[in-house]
């Protein structure tokens, strides 16, 4: 299992968190584009450090405990998943914890945020309309 190691590792943290998509029905593989401009900042800078690093010499990685595939600059394809797996794990986690305490994680819906608001129906839109199950929602009476 060693050149497993750290692959192995990431796949946990994917089996652990994957469900709460499911089961708690947090939305973050529905909402891809979201979460990519999310990651994406992060993913770029630790990429380039970690690439910096090994060409300094700071860093290595063990071929005994890596698949020993690389990407150009000498970084381990496990090490390029990391970037993108534990961001992934984190999300889904705290979204996960949002949805079942209703924390809202210091962003408070704006007072224009009401259901019928049309941030709120763009949001529903974007989503698929989750809510209503076609996306438009009804008039209401008055």
């Amino acid at each position: 299992m060693g050149s497993l190691t750290y692959l192995a590792l990431l796949v946990g943290c994917l089996v652990v968190t994957a469900p709460l998509e499911i089961v708690l029905r947090v939305r973050v593989y529905a909402r891809w584009r979201r979460f990519l401009l999310a990651v994406l900042p992060e993913f770029t800078v630790f990429v380039v450090w970690v690439l910096y690093a090994i060409a300094q010499g700071h860093w290595n990685y063990s071929d005994e405990l890596t698949l020993g595939v690389r990407f150009p600059g000498g970084i381990p394809v496990e090490e390029v998943l990391f970037f993108l797996v534990v961001p992934l794990c984190s999300v889904l986690a705290l979204e996960a914890v949002r949805r079942v305490t209703g924390w809202d994680a210091g962003y408070p819906a704006s007072p224009d945020d009401s259901r019928g608001s049309i941030a709120a129906r763009n949001e529903r839109a974007a989503d698929g309309g989750a809510e209503s199950g076609h996306g438009r929602e009804a008039e209401p009476r008055r």
